[in-house]
């Protein structure tokens, strides 16, 4: 079975004023792509409640993300023509819109709903059979290469009709 490409993004926080601060995406055959976002200076927004779950510190950005321009340049090189899938489509849309926008580029894939892939009754089985695989996967970070890869094997698991 061919495996979509899923992508995934942390950010500084939920709401308006939140950005994007690490993308991350798995190929169909596995292979994973992380990138930290360096903050524009206009981005300031900052929720600790965020950064307990992502444990992303703002200086780990500020010394290791690359510019907007850059991950926009690496997602289309990597995405181009695809459609790419999301489980938070509703948050990671507008972050990635974000992102393009003040890189100044558009986007060369097509960002869509995980949930576009499911059927109802995988639709049903969806959160438990991501909880499992994410038990059998153990201490994985929460981090957006690691949670889209998360997201992949659920997918294939709940097509083939286990838990």
């Amino acid at each position: 079975m061919a495996l979509p490409v899923v992508l995934d993004l942390e950010a500084s926080g939920f709401g308006r004023h939140g950005y994007p601060i690490e993308v991350g995406f798995a190929m169909g055959d596995g292979r994973l792509f992380c990138s930290l976002i360096r903050p524009e200076p206009d981005w300031t927004h900052w929720d600790p409640m965020a950064e307990r779950l992502h444990r992303i510190p703002r200086r780990l950005l500020m010394q290791h993300g690359r510019s907007p321009w850059e991950v926009g340049r690496l997602l289309n090189s990597a995405l181009q023509g695809r459609t790419v899938y999301s489980d938070g489509w509703a948050h990671d849309y507008p972050w990635l819109a974000l992102l393009f926008d003040v890189a100044g580029l558009r986007p060369h894939f097509k960002l869509d709903n995980l949930r576009a892939l499911l059927r109802e009754d995988e639709a049903d089985r969806w959160h438990d059979v991501k909880q499992q695989v994410a038990r059998e996967r153990g201490g994985q970070r929460h981090r957006a290469s690691a949670d889209a890869r998360l997201l992949q094997l659920s997918l294939a698991r709940v097509r083939e009709g286990r838990r």
